[in-house]
C-alpha cells in the first residue's frame, strides 16, 4: 500500500484556506480588506496644515463664537477617510469665494472637477490633486443657517447674518487612493 502524501505547497494552501474560511464563518478575519484610522496622525497633520485652508479671501474671518477648525478620521464605512477644514464668515459674494479658491487651488497644482449634475449642489466647487498613494480632494461649500445651528449652535447663526458662511475642506482616504469629487 502506498503512503498518503501531500506536497508541501499544497499543505500551505490548504492551511491558509482553512484559516480564511474559519475566520469568515466566525466573523473574524486575518486579512481585512478595510482600513482604519489607526496610525493616520501624520496624514492628518499634513491635511490640517495645507496652506489653502488658512488662506481665505481678504476680509474673511473665522467665526468667533464657534470652533472654526475641524478635522476627523471616519472609518465607520469600513474604509478610513480623513477630512480637515475651516469655516469662515465673509461679507462678499459666493462668486468671490469661488474665484479666490479657484485661482489659489490652480496655482498650488489642484485640478478643478466640474460638477456633472449641477442640480446636485452639495459642494459648490471641488478640486483634486495627486495620484494614487497621495490623492486628495478639496471642496469649497457654502454653509446654510440650518447647518450652522446643527454643528455650531444657535448663537453661531447670528454671526453669519452679516455675510455668507463657507467651509473649505480637504480630504483623503488613508491609502491615498485616487477618487473623483462626484463619484465613480
Amino acid at each position: 500500500m502506498m503512503p498518503f502524501r501531500i506536497r508541501p505547497g499544497r499543505v500551505t494552501a490548504l492551511l491558509l484556506s482553512t484559516v480564511l474560511v474559519a475566520g469568515g464563518l466566525t466573523g473574524c478575519s486575518l486579512l481585512s480588506p478595510f482600513t482604519t484610522c489607526e496610525g493616520t496622525e501624520a496624514l492628518m497633520r499634513e491635511l490640517e496644515s495645507l496652506p489653502l485652508l488658512a488662506s481665505p479671501p481678504p476680509g474673511a474671518t473665522p467665526p468667533t463664537k464657534s470652533d472654526a477648525v475641524f478635522s476627523e478620521c471616519a472609518d465607520d464605512s469600513g474604509d478610513a477617510y480623513l477630512t480637515a477644514g475651516r469655516t469662515y464668515v465673509y461679507a462678499g459674494t459666493r462668486q468671490e469665494v469661488l474665484d479666490h479658491y479657484g485661482k489659489a487651488a490652480e496655482a498650488d497644482g489642484w485640478r478643478y472637477e466640474p460638477n456633472p449634475l449641477p442640480a446636485m449642489r452639495q459642494f459648490d466647487s471641488c478640486f483634486t490633486k495627486g495620484g494614487d498613494g497621495e490623492a486628495k480632494e478639496l471642496w469649497v461649500s457654502f454653509v446654510t443657517a440650518d447647518r450652522l445651528t446643527e454643528f455650531y449652535g444657535p448663537d453661531a447663526v447670528l454671526e453669519f447674518t452679516t455675510g455668507a458662511g463657507f467651509e473649505i475642506t480637504v480630504g483623503a482616504d488613508v491609502e491615498g487612493t485616487r477618487t473623483s469629487c462626484w463619484g465613480p
